[in-house]
């Protein structure tokens, strides 16, 4: 019998196996399976980590893009990934997942090289109580990726007033669980780890299945790697339903209030 493994799901989830020439095979994990197929957080961070292992990446993501085109099944797939231009400062990628000879998710991502300039953040960090006082919110058996997450909520559950007039903004503090020090995969994934905006808005749950997804990174990689095993601070709200889509927005900082990503997302819905 072999040894129990003492590797984090979530880097068995993302892991990839070199083919060359930017060609790679994954495979999905259980403990991030959804509802239907996989957890979108952790296929967004599978198909960055194509560009971070990539040798000739140039500096730290800058943004994400993850478009999901067709449903992903359990199962293995492949990943190929290509730098399509590369400048002074930055760096373009294309990432396309196949299976059963089909593409079924793709990315594109921008990396670069970043430099100390002036600063500035005019979205606000939200007085909040500390994690500490807060207990974790019991993992959904319907999404079983929620159990690989110690969610804390403050405001905006599932479970919260069902009025259609109260908006859906949740705010809560989230890490890995077990706890895992931070990078920017493991980044990418969180920002998609808030509930879709319209379960919180009407306090039910419907079919639903984000279309495109996209991250922007603030933070370089000593600023990530910095925060450890921290709790972050999640901000999410929706923006608009209708006509079977809605979008929504989040932020995730650290817990001493520095903006490190933030991200917006189309769902597609039915009643």
């Amino acid at each position: 019998m072999a040894a129990p493994s003492n590797r984090h799901a979530f880097d068995e989830a993302i892991e990839l196996t070199a083919h060359g020439d930017g060609r790679y095979t994954g495979h999905t994990h259980d403990a991030y399976a959804n509802m239907v197929g996989p957890f979108g957080g952790v296929i967004a961070a599978a198909l960055l980590n194509a560009v971070m292992v990539e040798p000739q990446r140039l500096g730290d993501p800058v943004a994400l893009t993850v478009h999901f085109a067709a449903p992903i099944a359990d199962g293995a797939f492949s990943v190929t990934v290509r730098a399509m231009r590369t400048n002074r400062s930055t760096q373009h990628w294309f990432v396309e997942l196949v299976q059963d000879n089909e593409v079924v998710a793709f990315a594109t991502a921008v990396t670069g090289i970043r430099r100390d300039t002036w600063e500035a953040t005019d979205a606000t960090f939200p007085t909040v109580p500390s994690a500490t006082t807060l207990s974790p919110a019991a993992p959904r058996s319907r999404a079983p990726w929620t159990s690989c997450y110690d969610m804390r909520f403050i405001d905006g559950t599932i479970e919260g007033p069902t009025n259609e007039e109260i908006p859906s903004q949740s705010r809560l503090w989230l890490r890995d669980d077990p706890p895992r020090p931070l990078d920017f995969a493991s980044l990418a994934a969180l920002c998609d780890a808030f509930f879709p905006r319209i379960f919180v808005r009407r306090g039910t749950w419907v079919p639903i299945g984000t279309v495109a997804l996209t991250t922007y990174f603030h933070a370089d990689q000593t600023q990530v790697r910095d925060q450890g095993t921290e709790f972050l601070l999640g901000v999410a709200r929706g923006v608009h339903f209708g006509k079977g889509f809605f979008d929504q927005s989040a932020e995730v900082w650290s817990t001493d209030g520095r903006l490190l990503a933030s991200t917006h997302q189309v769902v597609y819905f039915k009643e």
